[in-house]
Parts: C-alpha cells; structure tokens; sequence
C-alpha cells in the first residue's frame, strides 16, 4: 500500500458500488495491477471492462464493491497514488440506478383508436362507474384495487436510519414497490405523508383506501406503528399490514424453523434472546410465543426486560408479562449465556465472537442489523452453528422480500378483508418448506429471494387460510405471478 491508505475493516457490499474510469500505460501488466490495487484497498472487484485504447494508453472502468462512502474515497485514492495512473471520473453506481426514481405507470390498454378511447374514458366509462356506485364491491372487479397496494410512511423509522421524513424515504418506498411488481406481481405505490401525527396519519389512510386492495405501512417509528395499524384494521375492509413488524417476524419464524431443523433442537426446547422490542422485534417475539417457543427474553435500550420494571408503554409491558420466566435483569452479554438462539433486530456491534461462545452448543444467530450486525458474522461462526443476517453479501440473508409479495398476492387474490396471524405462520412455513430437506444445511436455512418458488408458496398458504374465513366466491382465477 502507498500513502495512508488503510484497508477497511468493514464488508464491502453491493450498495456501496463504484465504476472508476481510470487511464494507465499500456503494458502486459497494466490491468492486473489496477484489480491488485483495488483489493489491497479492501475493495472486492467485480468487473473490469476497456472502454478505448490507443498504442500508448488503455482506459479501462473498474467496477468494485465497498464498504461505505468513505472507504470507496479510499479505493480512488489507492488508484490515484500508482504511477502512470490517471483517474477520469468515479460514479456510484447505487446512484445511477435511481436517477429520475425506479418506478413507473404504464397503460394496461392501447387507447390507439378512437373506439378504444369511447370505451376507456368518456362515454364508456360513465357506465362502469355507475356499476360502482350500485354495488361497491365491484371496485374490486373492474378496477385497480383488485391488485394494488399503498406503501405508507411518514418517514420517521427510514431504514437504520432514522427520521429523514417524506421526501428522504421515497427511495425506499419506490424499491418496496419495485419489489411488490418483480416478486409478486403486486402493482404498489409510495404514499409518503408531511405528518407525523397519529391522528392525521390515520385519517389520510382512510381517506385513500378506496383506491387500494391492500395497505402496506413502512418505515413508521414505535410505538406509534403499533396504534396507527391497530386502528386502521378496525376501520378497513381491506388489509393492514405492516411489514417491518410480520414482514421481519415471518422470514425470522421461517429461517428459525430450519435454523432449528439442522441442529436438532425444537422451539418449545429453546432459549431466545431478541435484542430489539422495537416494531419487529416485538413482532417476531410475538409469532415465536405463538408458535410455542420455550422462553424468550427481550433486550433493549433499558435492559432486559422483566416484570420488575416501571413506566412500561403498553408494548413492553405486555413483553414482561410474557417473556423472561427467570427474570434475568442484567446486560446483552449476560443475557445470551447459554441461550440457544440469538436474534438482533437493533443496533451495530454489541457482541464480540467471544460472547458467542458463551451461548449453549449448535447456537444460532440472526444478527439482522443493517448495514452492520450485531456481531460480525465471521466472528460468529467461529462458535454459532447456523449464523444468519440481513446482508446480500452473506450467506442465509433474511429479507422480507421472502414475505410481503406472496403475502399480498394471496390476500388480493382471496379478497381478504384482514391480515391474520393464521396468515402469518402459514407464510413462515411456506418459506421455510420451500428449501427442501435435501438442501437444508447451515449455509442454506432461507430459500434465495430469487428462488421463482417462493413468492407462489407464500401466496397459496395465505389464500388458503383467508378462504377459510371468508365466504366470498372469487370469479378469476388467482393473478400470475411473474416468472424469475
């Protein structure tokens, strides 16, 4: 290495991807000695592609992966300090991908025709709009609520982010979207609100919701999610979902199922420590005492939570009416000795591999937080028999994208009125099935987001449950799911 160039001790991932258009000198060596310098940076190189050349020069763009912003600073310095080596211009390829937004409204019709144009719009509309107004059921039919969804947010909870507000979490709400249209042929939308207020926030969702077959809330702080959803699945005849709590709490009762299916232990057996009782940590400790599991203690910013705590909001203190049978009271890393299972769904590095080794034999371990787990993955499998996260870059990712488009495109295609915690666990077993005995192992307790089966297994689990409690007749057949 020359200069002060330091590698990064971080994992470099996708997101932060970079293209450098680099000039250097023409020789048998020249490629080799870019790629060279870019790994010793700690960078991890994906592509190397010549864009010209002449006698004396080649220009070449080297793609790669970093760790963060400041460690893709690292890499073009790195590049900058060889001899002979001129740097041209640096993208950042996570921004290229969302320029003008990644989302779009296309016509289902051609409206090529003047015939066409009487029957999609005026004259021929006003009959189908008559049809609604006596009987609104058939909004449903002959419109898009049969197969949309709203993604909600104010903004207050943007990834591990925190309060960005509206226009900051757009982003996240246009991929959600994406993702609802590639995994499940779900058509959503972002619908980012200017308030925070419950009240407000609540009444604009009900307002919107002739509109939609489904409401997606995101990205909304506890324990204000917890009421906002709450109140409006009492007010809608449609379903309230919101994902970062049975999102995450599905794909974690799914990956925990084979997690446990590979070291021989059983969930009404096993000791679980959640460290997060936030949205999705009180949701997956909720789907796991409703499945059975032998004992959970909840860890957050005050500590383990137990039944000797004062000023608890309505959440925690159901948490401590039905977690930690022992009343254990002390720290994280108190807390996991001799535990069976360890889920993070909070904050980066709060254990080391040595605290690991003090869980109980064949341990398991989703740190789930994002960018940066709880522990560093590499450390944990050094002790952890089945080590999971939310990373792309790692093996067994746990991601709701295993969830929410299959769930959606079962409750559209039942026109269920609500989402259940039937639904739920249905959902997790789905998932968790989809593997296949014969491919469960430690590095595979998840099938891929990729995996075409998913999204369809998930679907028929949910419809399955929501026709059991309905009585509706469905005149379709359930909508396609694109194809991987």
């Amino acid at each position: 290495m020359k200069g002060d160039i330091v590698p990064t001790t971080r994992l470099p991932s996708a997101g932060y991807s970079i293209t450098v258009r680099v000039a250097v000198i023409a020789d048998s060596s020249a490629i080799g000695r870019l790629t060279m310098a870019v790994g010793e940076a700690g960078a991890i190189v994906t592509a190397v592609d010549v864009v010209d050349s002449d006698h004396l020069r080649v220009v070449a763009d080297v793609t790669c992966d970093t760790a963060d912003s400041a460690h893709a600073d690292q890499v073009v310095k790195a590049l900058e300090a060889m001899e002979g080596v001129e740097v041209r211009k640096v993208s950042d390829r996570t921004f290229l991908l969302h320029l003008g937004g990644k989302i779009e409204v296309t016509s289902k019709v051609n409206l090529k025709t003047r015939d066409e144009l009487s029957r999609a719009y005026t004259p021929g509309v006003a009959r189908v709009c008559q049809a609604i107004a006596d009987n609104p059921e058939d909004a449903r039919r002959l419109t898009i609520k049969r197969n949309t969804v709203a993604v909600v947010t104010d903004g207050s909870a943007v990834l591990g982010l925190g309060n960005l507000g509206p226009a900051a979490a757009l982003p996240v709400m246009e991929g959600k979207a994406a993702l609802f249209k590639r995994f499940g042929g779900v058509d959503a939308w972002p619908v980012c609100l200017d308030t925070q207020d419950t009240e407000e926030i609540i009444k604009i969702v009900k307002a919107i919701a002739p509109v939609y077959g489904g409401i997606n809330l995101e990205d909304i702080a506890a324990p204000r999610c917890f009421e906002i959803e709450a109140r409006l699945r009492d007010m809608l005849d449609i379903p309230v979902f919101h994902d970062d709590q049975h999102g995450t709490a599905i794909c974690v009762l799914a990956a925990l199922t084979n997690a446990l299916r590979v070291v021989g232990k059983k969930l009404a057996d096993v000791k679980v420590v959640v460290s997060g009782a936030g949205a999705a940590g009180t949701a997956i400790m909720k789907l796991l005492l409703r499945q059975g599991v032998g004992d959970v203690i909840a860890y957050d910013r005050r500590g383990a939570l137990h039944r000797d705590m004062a000023n608890l909001g309505p959440n925690w203190q159901w948490l401590v009416e039905h977690t930690n049978s022992d009343g254990y009271s002390g720290d994280l890393p108190g807390a996991i000795v001799g535990a069976d299972v360890f889920i993070g769904v909070s904050a980066p590095n709060l254990l080391t591999g040595d605290d690991i080794a003090r869980m109980a034999p064949n341990a398991i371990v989703f740190a789930l937080a994002n960018p940066d787990p709880e522990v560093d993955p590499r450390e944990a499998r050094k002790h952890a028999a089945v080590v999971a996260t939310g990373r792309s870059d790692q093996p067994n990712q746990i991601n709701n994208v295993l969830a929410f488009p299959g769930v959606f495109r079962g409750m559209l295609d039942a026109q269920a009125k609500e989402f259940t915690e039937e639904m739920a666990l249905a959902a997790a077993m789905a998932i968790a099935d989809v593997v296949g005995e014969e491919k469960l192992n430690p590095s595979v307790i998840v099938p891929s987001v990729f995996d075409a089966r998913v999204a369809p297994a998930v679907a028929a689990a949910v419809r399955a449950v929501a026709q059991q409690s309905t009585t509706s007749v469905l005149d379709t057949d359930p909508t396609p799911i694109p194809e991987a």
